[in-house]
């Protein structure tokens, strides 16, 4: 059994979190976190890294469609430095320009029109996480 990682949508208010598979070929949805203070969002992610034996994690980096950096992905590149910092894991900060978008398309698809905001952020969150174990697998296939 190889360790999990976890993906990470990171919002303002909230971050989605999914989780890999015990193989690290499937994302599945953890929880969304809603956030308070950085102090208690390391607190949280700690407990899920001790609970659940994370490697890595893979974060969404939202750059604009130009793929410029967009306010929100400079934040998000600080909040990948302070889990390095804190948890000295590999962080990955993958592209994720399309990943809302596709998570709303997602929960229109499967009719899924009532708690919607409850549950996008760890659609997106395993949409990022996907992207990331294909990409690795892919290259695994490739040698």
């Amino acid at each position: 059994q190889q360790p999990r990682i976890l993906g990470l949508d990171v919002g303002d208010r909230r971050i989605g979190i999914a989780i890999s598979d015990a193989f690290a070929l499937s994302a599945q949805p953890l929880l969304t976190l809603t956030r308070s203070n950085r102090r208690n969002d390391l607190r949280m992610l700690e407990r899920l890294v001790r609970k659940h034996e994370i490697a890595e994690f893979v974060v969404g980096h939202p750059l604009y469609m130009s793929g410029d950096i967009s306010p929100q992905a400079a934040k998000t590149a600080m909040f990948a430095e302070l889990l390095r910092e804190e948890f000295k894991l590999p962080v990955h900060l993958i592209d994720e320009r399309l990943t809302t978008t596709e998570a709303h398309r997602h929960l229109d698809t499967v009719g899924y029109a009532t708690r919607r905001k409850a549950v996008i952020d760890q659609v997106a969150a395993v949409l990022i996480l996907q992207s990331f174990l294909d990409a690795r697998a892919n290259e695994t296939a490739a040698l």
